[in-house]
C-alpha cells in the first residue's frame, strides 16, 4: 500500500503523535487526510499544515453514534489510524483506580473497537485498505506506575490480533506499533529515554508500506521485545520496579 495513493482518517490528531501522524501523511503526498478531535478548535494549528487537504471532523470516539454519522459522511477512507487515547496515572490500590481504568478502557480498547467496526466496512468497499492501532510496550509488560492503562493496551493488543484475523479476508492489513515512551505531554512523567512522535509516525507508515503487521519504532521497544523473546520474567522484573508513589 503506498501512502501517496491513499485517504487517512486520523483519531486524537489534534497534538502529540496524532497531530505528527497527519504531518507524517503530508510529507509522504496522501491525498486527503481527515483529522479528528473532540473539539475543533484545537485543530486549527493541524490543518494549517496542509488546508487544502487536511479536513476537520469533530469526533469523540467514546461515542459510537456520533461515529456512525461520521462513517456515513466520510466514505473514501482507505487507511485507518486510531491514535486516540488516554492516560491515568496511580497504580490498581489508589482511589480512584475503578473510575480511572473505566476511562481507560472505553476509549482506549471500546473507542477503538467502535471505530474498526464502523470503518471496516468502508475499507472494504474501498479495496482492503489498512488500519493503524497505536499500541505501546505497556501491551506487552504491565508498568505498575500506569498500572490499569498497561492493562487497557494489553486489550487494544488483543483487540488487533483479533481483527486482524477477521479481516484479513477482506485484504485489510492491520498493524499494531508498539512505541516506548514518546515526547508527548502524556509521558510527561515517565522516567525513561523519549522519542519524537514524528518518529513513531513515519515508522508506521512505513510498516503499511511494507506490509508489516507489527512496528517497534525506537530503540526501547526494539529493546523491550527483544527482551520479551529471550527473558520475559525478567522484563516484567524489570519495569515492576516503576512503582506509583
Amino acid at each position: 500500500m503506498d501512502i501517496n495513493t491513499t485517504t487517512a482518517l486520523v483519531t486524537g490528531a489534534n497534538r502529540g503523535i496524532g497531530k505528527a501522524f497527519v504531518e507524517a501523511l503530508h510529507q509522504a503526498g496522501a491525498k486527503r487526510i481527515y483529522a479528528t478531535a473532540r473539539n475543533l478548535e484545537s485543530l486549527q494549528d493541524v490543518i494549517a499544515i496542509a488546508p487544502e487537504k487536511i479536513i476537520p471532523v469533530a469526533l469523540d470516539i467514546t461515542n459510537p453514534d456520533q461515529i456512525i454519522q461520521v462513517a456515513q459522511q466520510i466514505q473514501d477512507v482507505n487507511l485507518l489510524i486510531n491514535n486516540a487515547g488516554v492516560l491515568g496515572s496511580g497504580g490498581f490500590f489508589a482511589p480512584n483506580s475503578i473510575e480511572t481504568a473505566q476511562w481507560e478502557m472505553s476509549t482506549n480498547y471500546f473507542g477503538t473497537l467502535y471505530m474498526i467496526r464502523a470503518f471496516a466496512p468502508i475499507l472494504k468497499q474501498n479495496g482492503g485498505g489498512a488500519i493503524i492501532n497505536l499500541l505501546s510496550i505497556s501491551s506487552v509488560v504491565n508498568v505498575p506506575v500506569f498500572a490499569s492503562y498497561s492493562a487497557s493496551k494489553a486489550a487494544l493488543y488483543s483487540l488487533t490480533q483479533g481483527v486482524r484475523a477477521e479481516l484479513a479476508q477482506q485484504g485489510t492489513l492491520v498493524v499494531g506499533v508498539f512505541p516506548g515512551p514518546v515526547d508527548t505531554a502524556m509521558s510527561e512523567g515517565v522516567p525513561l529515554d523519549k522519542f519524537p512522535p514524528i518518529q513513531i509516525a513515519q515508522a508506521a507508515l512505513q510498516g503499511v508500506e511494507q506490509g508489516n503487521e507489527d512496528v517497534y519504532p525506537d530503540s526501547v521497544s526494539q529493546e523491550v521485545f527483544a527482551g520479551i523473546q529471550q527473558d520475559p520474567k525478567a522484563v516484567e522484573k524489570q519495569f515492576a520496579g516503576m512503582l506509583p508513589q
